[in-house]
Parts: structure tokens; C-alpha cells; sequence
């Protein structure tokens, strides 16, 4: 497939320029940066450190690539619950047993139910085999009149 200069610089405005036409480049996608318990609180005193309204707080977030709203969070967060309240939020990782012990539980129940079904199927099914039979038998005995 042969693209116009145009339509690329259309498509790298909008993000859209990829390595396979259906696969994002990795190094594109932004990444979420997380900061450690010691650095905000070495960002909050050295920030704390100076006056309100003072140009050195502004120069502190432009060199560190911070916003205010941090700032503001991490005082939150270091009054909620000082060191534990400035650790990262991390989930709580299942090890690989309870992965598969989980997955092995999901499987169980649909095959539970899925022996269920055929249960009931091949019940319906003796059922309407011994209703066809009465019907033979029935058909078989009475007498057919001559026309």
C-alpha cells in the first residue's frame, strides 16, 4: 500500500503513524510515571522550604516536571498517613497457584453445568424413547380396519 505524504503527516497529527498498520509503536505510547516515598517528601520540604507565591517554588516543579496538583496530593496523602501514605498504591499481586486455582474453579462450574445440561437432555430423550415405544406397541395391538 503506497501513502501520500500528506496522509501521513494527517495520520501523525492524529497518533495514528504505526510500525504495522495494526500495531502501535511502544515507544509512542506515554508511560505513567511513579515517584517513591523518599522523593516526595524530598519534593515537599525542599518546596516547603520557600515562601508562597515565590518564583523558587515555580522553578522547583518546571525542573522536576511538576505540577501543583502533585504537590497538593502528596500533602494529602503525607497527612493521611505519613511514609504508608506517600508509598505507591500497589495491588496486591496473586501468586501463580491462586491464578490457576482460580481458573481451575471457573472450568469446574462451566463443566458442572455443562454435565448438567446433557443429564437433562439424556433424560428428555429416555423419555421420549419409551413414549415412542408405548406408541408402537399401541399401534402394533389394535386391529387396522379393512377399507
Amino acid at each position: 500500500m503506497t501513502m501520500t505524504t500528506a496522509s501521513l503527516n494527517g495520520r501523525a497529527h492524529t497518533g495514528g503513524v504505526t510500525n504495522d498498520e495494526n500495531e502501535v509503536d511502544p515507544a509512542a505510547r506515554p508511560t505513567r510515571r511513579s515517584f517513591t516515598a523518599e522523593y516526595k517528601q524530598q519534593i515537599l520540604d525542599e518546596y516547603d522550604t520557600w515562601p508562597k507565591g515565590s518564583p523558587e517554588r515555580g522553578a522547583i516543579l518546571r525542573r522536576e516536571g511538576l505540577y501543583s496538583s502533585h504537590i497538593s496530593e502528596w500533602r494529602k496523602q503525607a497527612e493521611a498517613g505519613a511514609r504508608e501514605g506517600l508509598a505507591a498504591k500497589s495491588r496486591k499481586r496473586r501468586s501463580r497457584e491462586e491464578v490457576e486455582l482460580e481458573k481451575l474453579r471457573a472450568k469446574n462450574a462451566r463443566l458442572e453445568a455443562e454435565l448438567a445440561k446433557t443429564k437433562t437432555a439424556l433424560e428428555i430423550t429416555g423419555k421420549v424413547h419409551a413414549l415412542l415405544e408405548q406408541l408402537s406397541e399401541s399401534a402394533d395391538t389394535e386391529p387396522r380396519s379393512k377399507p
